[in-house]
């Protein structure tokens, strides 16, 4: 599969690794310019690219960047990408990092805020876990404990396809819903941060309160 990643930290960084090593054909780009990841492309054999060249002829996109960051990508960036590539939001809102953003505070999810911003709808997921335990914690399926996460969309087939890609990376998945229910796996959730299997990601899920926790809200 041809894979795009925006964004090159911890998250971007760990997919960039672990995709290409599966033998994906893997185009990462940050905002500073693709000349800055040519270590990046060397120890992974990914393509270092612009922020619009790895969005071009794609058949997923990863948007890991900073919710702050989002406006500032191209306005145009998926504007001749087609409808069947999937686009997945990795981000999470930290109003300490991100500053406030009204659209969240008042209720709108991340990821509705992100697809709102990116005029495609995006699927939600890698949003729960840290970079390192995607690097270190994949196991095969069947695995006892094999960690699971969290996948919430609009799109059945596009919730899929990510799915799939899960289980490659060693992981499973459990159907957290719409893009409007994805509040369920936002920061201080009960499956926020945390190495659920299936049975503990839909208990936590099921568990989760709606109303976000004073530390993930601007003041």
């Amino acid at each position: 599969m041809k894979i795009g990643i925006v964004g090159a930290g911890h998250i971007g960084g760990a997919l960039t690794r672990r995709l290409s090593a599966l033998g994906h054909d893997v185009a990462v780009a940050n905002s500073r310019g693709p000349e800055t990841l040519a270590g990046l492309a060397a120890r992974t054999g990914a393509t270092a690219a612009s922020v619009m060249d790895a969005v071009d002829g794609k058949d997923l996109v990863i948007v890991t960047i900073p919710e702050k960051s989002i406006p500032e990508l191209p306005k145009d960036l998926f504007a001749n990408v087609p409808a069947s590539t999937v686009v997945v939001d990795t981000g999470n809102y930290y109003p300490s990092r991100d500053g406030r953003i009204d659209a969240i505070e008042s209720g709108t999810t991340e990821s509705r805020w992100v697809a709102d911003q990116l005029g495609r709808p995006v699927v939600k997921a890698f949003n729960n876990i840290y970079a390192q335990h995607i690097l270190d914690k994949g196991r095969p399926a069947g695995s006892p404990g094999r960690i699971a996460l969290p996948v919430a969309g609009d799109d059945p087939e596009a919730k899929a396809v990510v799915m799939q890609l899960l289980d490659e990376l060693g992981f499973d998945s459990v159907d957290a819903g719409s893009l409007d229910e994805s509040w369920r796996q936002q920061p201080g959730s009960p499956v926020y941060a945390t190495d659920f299997d299936e049975a503990g990601v839909r208990t936590a899920l099921a568990a989760a309160m709606k109303e976000r926790p004073p530390e993930f809200r601007a003041g």
